[in-house]
This record gives C-alpha cells, sequence and structure tokens, in this order.
C-alpha cells in the first residue's frame, strides 16, 4: 500500500488571473486535508470567495463551490492568509484544489 503525505494530497491554490481583481498574496496557510476525505478518497475543487480588508486581513470567507468535506478546511485555511495592502477593500475567488497524485 502507498501512502501519500498531505502536502502531496493539496496540489494547488489558484488566483484570479486579473490584476484589477486580484491581491498579492503575503503570507497563506495550507489546508489541512480533513481525515474523513482522505480515508473516503474525495478530491476536488474547493471555491471561495474571500474578503480581504484594505490591511490585507481576511474578514470573511464563504464556500462558492465544492464538496463540502473539503469546504471547511479551505475556508479555515484561507481565512488566516495574508494579501498586501490596497486602499479599500476587495474581494477575490480562490479555487483550492484537493487531489491525488
Amino acid at each position: 500500500m502507498v501512502r501519500l503525505g498531505i502536502a502531496a494530497l493539496v496540489l494547488s491554490v489558484t488566483l484570479p488571473l486579473h490584476a484589477a481583481d486580484s491581491r498579492a498574496v503575503k503570507s497563506r496557510v495550507a489546508p489541512t486535508y480533513p481525515e474523513m476525505a482522505k480515508r473516503l478518497r474525495i478530491t476536488g475543487v474547493v471555491k471561495v470567495s474571500v474578503t480581504i480588508a484594505p490591511d490585507g486581513s481576511v474578514t470573511a470567507v464563504k464556500t462558492v463551490t465544492g464538496n463540502s468535506m473539503l469546504s471547511r478546511a479551505a475556508e479555515d485555511a484561507v481565512s488566516k492568509w495574508k494579501f498586501a495592502s490596497a486602499a479599500e477593500e476587495s474581494t477575490v475567488e480562490i479555487d483550492i484544489n484537493f487531489g491525488g497524485s
């Protein structure tokens, strides 16, 4: 039996492509792959909507689409991210890809 580490299971994070819609990520926290989802081999993309304060802190995170077993982990991780400062509050959508290799 081959065991994959958690790092191998979280493959990618996709930020918006348009500069006007995005804020640079200064620090990010990787999501913890939920134990039950890991046992059931549940994979997929969770899209979250993130509201960012002018100082770069995350003020709200909400799942837009994705498996409910993975969405809590994605929301918890992204809520701890820090973004670049800006003149005003902004909202971006971020894809968190939970997948096997």
